[in-house]
């Protein structure tokens, strides 16, 4: 499913027009998005947890001439699933 399908299941179970699906699925994808660049992390109780995963700096290697590098730190979107996303999905 990409997120023409979602916004066109969205439009159909309810009721709304697909311009308002279509901003509806964008505000809650702005919403999680901002909460996450905050450092903050997002509970949807029975789906699943949004958060942010701090990554420290490493060294890595580049594949093409075998040079050490520096992969600088970074923040990544982390996803964990809840009880009631699992349960539906087994």
């Amino acid at each position: 499913m990409n997120k023409n399908d979602l916004i066109s299941s969205v439009s159909e179970s309810s009721g709304l027009s697909k311009n308002d699906a279509s901003a509806a699925v964008e505000a809650v994808f702005d919403s999680i998005s901002k909460t996450l660049s905050n450092g903050d992390e997002v509970r949807l109780v029975g789906f699943g947890t949004f958060s942010v995963a701090k990554r420290k700096a490493s060294t890595g290697r580049n594949p093409r001439t075998g040079e050490p590098m520096t992969i600088k730190a970074s923040n990544q979107p982390k996803f964990k699933a809840g009880k009631g996303l699992k349960d539906a999905v087994n």
